[in-house]
């Protein structure tokens, strides 16, 4: 069976700072007209970085939830960047870190159904002490959680960013000696 659909044309509702909204003329497989509601995001590259057994956390406030959230270290792209380096700065400046190395994990699509936002998680090898260098407007703290306390907040639902809790699971499973 197709499953592809048809842009037949892009309608731009509005055009922000961080995103675009369109609402698209589409076509079905079948040929029927539709319309397809779209939040563009230029993506974003987020660094799981675990030291000595410890996580780096982030708690910032984020304005849409009206909660300050726990979160890996992670920002937006900018146009064009290459996520390697976006995750490389946020990394520093979030936190005051620096890696040897960061290795891709994977990519994530975090709200399939109307954004085409992915977001680039990478883990941090060989971390190293740096200085936190915050944007301009941009207010958090730095926590560094033991893994396994981590993982119970995501059972316990004090951790709810889905990046983080990807990230971690992931990280979990990959390190087998770790468990709740």
């Amino acid at each position: 069976m197709q499953l592809e659909e048809k842009t037949v044309r892009k309608n731009y509702l509005y055009r922000g700072k961080i995103i675009n909204v369109r609402c698209d003329d589409a076509q079905l497989p079948d040929g029927r007209p539709c319309r397809r509601e779209v939040v563009e995001h230029p993506g974003g590259a987020a660094v799981l970085c675990v030291k000595e057994g410890c996580v780096a956390l982030v708690k910032q406030f984020r304005y849409a939830y009206g909660e300050a959230i726990y979160e890996i270290p992670a920002g937006k792209l900018n146009e064009g960047e290459d996520p390697a380096l976006a995750a490389e700065r946020e990394l520093g400046e979030e936190t005051g870190l620096a890696a040897d190395e960061l290795v891709l994990r994977f990519v994530l699509y975090p709200t399939p159904g109307y954004t085409n936002e992915k977001i680039y998680i990478y883990e941090a090898v060989g971390i190293r002490e740096g200085k936190q260098h915050l944007d301009e407007g941009e207010f958090l703290n730095v926590e560094y959680v033991p893994v396994k306390t981590a993982l119970g907040w995501i059972e316990k639902g004090t951790l709810r960013d889905a990046k983080t809790i990807v990230a971690l699971q992931r990280y979990a499973l990959e390190h087998t000696e770790i468990s709740l």
